[in-house]
């Protein structure tokens, strides 16, 4: 079974991750927290905020997909 993403309209929606469904703004979330401690690291030097936050989304997206693999 794979992760699914799904979108509600409403802008103050209480969504919470729920089994291998992960809502937009936890997503983005969780992205910028990975992201944020890419920058950490080096010290935030300016010039690589799109590669963390693209390597950031593909480090979420490998752990989503081992998850849902380990859940078969």
């Amino acid at each position: 079974m794979a992760a699914t993403i799904e979108v509600k309209d409403e802008v103050n929606s209480d969504y919470k991750e729920s089994g291998n469904t992960i809502y937009l703004p936890d997503r983005d979330a969780k992205i910028a927290e990975l992201a944020y401690f890419k920058a950490e690291s080096r010290g935030f030097e300016q010039g690589h905020e799109l590669d963390d936050w693209l390597e950031a989304e593909q480090e979420l997206a490998l752990v989503c997909c081992e998850s849902t693999l380990d859940q078969k």
